[in-house]
């Protein structure tokens, strides 16, 4: 059984490798970011399993998992991932995804889960997918968009508005239009000010 694993932090990498190699009849791959799970499906696929994180590079977001399903000629694709809400999960299922595996996953667990997404089953932890998610949202964070909320970080990490364009796969002008509804909803006279405010009220 070929099963390919692609996240960006070699240490998680390693461990789920390891963890897999260890049983029989199963023969790991690995990639560091989705252009080497693509590659690697592209020479070496279909996968019986392929795991990919949620937010490593080339991703973005549930756009990867479609992009491996074709890659994959319709085998399973599955979202690993350690950061990722509950919203995400189920967002991913339903787009088809052979599963969701929490980076928190026992290693006896995640031997189970990828066998049975291998055999064409759907596996989320009950767990996961069912305890309530504490949400406080910061009464600024209330006023802005997700969109809003991503230009946002990128003013407080002081990068332009033509990195964040390209970070967010944006027009620039789109950005400039963004950041001007950010100052009026935030009552800066500026993107410097705007910043300030968020990071002092503990947005980022």
């Amino acid at each position: 059984m070929k099963i390919l694993i692609a996240d960006d932090h070699e240490l998680v990498r390693d461990t789920i490798c390891a963890f897999l190699s260890n049983e029989p009849g199963l023969r790991i791959s690995a990639a560091a970011d989705f252009e080497g799970a693509a590659d690697l499906m592209n020479r070496e696929g279909p996968f019986d399993l392929v795991l990919l994180d949620y937010s490593m590079p080339g991703m973005n977001g549930l756009d990867g998992l479609a992009k491996a399903k074709d890659l994959n000629f319709g085998s399973p694709v599955a979202i690993l991932s350690g950061t990722a809400s509950r919203d995400v999960a189920e967002e991913a299922l339903a787009s088809g995804a052979a599963g969701f595996l929490p980076k928190s996953l026992p290693a006896k667990s995640l031997i189970h889960a990828v066998r049975f997404m291998a055999a064409g089953e759907q596996y989320a932890p009950v767990q996961f997918m069912t305890e309530k998610e504490e949400k406080t949202t910061h009464p600024l964070e209330e006023k802005l968009t997700r969109r809003e909320m991503e230009v946002l970080k990128g003013l407080v990490e002081g990068h332009s508005n033509k990195e964040i364009a390209r970070t967010l796969d944006l027009q620039e002008v789109t950005v400039k239009l963004h950041v001007k509804t950010l100052c009026r909803k935030l009552d800066a006279r500026n993107r410097t000010m705007a910043a300030m405010i968020a990071k002092n009220a503990g947005l980022f």
